[in-house]
């Protein structure tokens, strides 16, 4: 049976922070790199269609084929893995018809479509160890194949989100609370294995990204160097900044001193120009649109519009967090982009395509009956007996 659609369910509050924040991140990335603001432009202006379009189409016939939408992703990441394109020491971009594109970033997304339909499919079984089994089966392969490129920060990334999902899906608290339990202290080692001089668990310059985080000033002119830099500009901008596109000698945008300042280093930027004002408008715009996440994913028809939602959600609290925490130096360096604003058309088409699926969720949201209630009509007091 068709669902009627109302437009008074469709969630202009969400894309009204959502074209802020793409605004805000134009406005940056064109001061930061003048010379991309076209095709960040460009992005935006598609990523707004793609979203629109997908607004509009029920999520759940796409569900249907969560098993293809798996192979696919599969797919991308296996041809990365054989054909990708290698920039920085990183093979994470293919070319497929001409265009270029990371599917790591679409991976995000796509995991969500899948373990939503799985979950709710299961879901009367989530905490069978059967069903947790081929569920932890089924996200190792593409978390392997996106740290091998290597890319450690959208594998942590992935596997946050694969939490919340399952959390969301109903997985048992005793086995959340048994499973921190092993992992917290696990995570402590090997940190502390990660440190060690002849470690082999990650990459050199990983383990070095690391430990200029904690001695900043032994890696001052290296790997810190970035940083480093990325703090002074961030506290340079004090309350009203220093004003976008300015010319003052003093800016270390101006100076150089952060590489690529268009991507990840681009909440350094707005610190620098726009101040404290800016950036915690940032910060508040994305939230915001997280907290809208949540609340469509609370009113969703089923569980598999809540996940979906709630793995959306995820991804631009955590990775805000993350990208902000790096930049402000609370995080080590790691990669990830601020959603929304750092330049990058993949990561931006991709996340406008799943605040689509978010959209298509509050389009179908579970309708409230309204409760009529019933007024019974008490008898008159009978003053005569008293």
């Amino acid at each position: 049976m068709k669902q009627k659609l109302e437009i008074r369910n469709f969630n202009f509050r969400l894309v009204l922070f959502l074209l802020v924040i793409s605004g805000m991140g134009l406005v940056a990335i064109g001061s930061a790199k003048a010379s991309v603001q076209t095709k960040q432009a460009f992005g935006v202006a598609f990523g707004v269609f793609v979203m629109l379009v997908i607004a509009f189409f029920d999520y759940h016939f796409t569900l249907k084929f969560y098993w293809l939408i798996y192979l696919f992703n599969m797919g991308l990441l296996v041809l990365v893995d054989r054909f990708g394109d290698s920039s920085h020491n990183a093979q994470r971009w293919i070319e497929i018809m001409g265009i270029r594109f990371q599917p790591s970033e679409t991976a995000k997304i796509l995991l969500i479509l899948f373990f939503a339909q799985f979950i709710m499919k299961n879901k009367e079984r989530i905490n069978d160890i059967r069903i947790i089994g081929a569920m932890i089966g089924l996200i190792i392969p593409p978390l392997y194949l996106v740290y091998k490129q290597p890319d450690l920060s959208t594998t942590i990334m992935l596997v946050i989100i694969f939490c919340m999902m399952l959390y969301v899906g109903g997985l048992s608290h005793k086995i959340i609370i048994g499973t921190l339990a092993v992992v917290i202290p696990a995570v402590v080692v090997v940190i502390f294995l990660i440190l060690q001089p002849d470690q082999t668990l990650v990459k050199p310059y990983q383990q070095e990204r690391v430990l200029a985080w904690l001695q900043p000033d032994k890696y001052a002119l290296t790997t810190a160097y970035q940083q480093q830099n990325s703090i002074t500009a961030i506290g340079s901008g004090q309350l009203w900044g220093k004003g976008l596109n300015n010319n003052e000698i003093g800016s270390v945008k101006n100076g150089n001193y952060i590489s690529e300042p268009q991507t990840d280093f681009i909440f350094a930027i707005i610190g620098e120009e726009t101040g404290f004002v800016g950036s915690a408008s940032v910060i508040i715009l994305l939230m915001l649109i997280a907290a809208e996440c949540f609340r469509t994913g609370m009113k969703a028809a089923d569980l598999a519009g809540e996940i979906i939602c709630f793995g959306m959600g995820t991804i631009i609290c955590f990775q805000s967090f993350i990208n902000v925490g790096v930049t402000t130096g609370l995080l080590p360096n790691t990669g990830l982009p601020l959603p929304f604003v750092s330049y990058g058309l993949t990561s931006l088409v991709s996340l406008y395509a799943g605040m689509g699926f978010v959209l298509s969720v509050s389009l179908r949201r579970k309708t409230q009956e309204r409760k009529t209630v019933q007024y019974v009509a008490m008898p008159e007091p009978d003053f005569n007996q008293f």
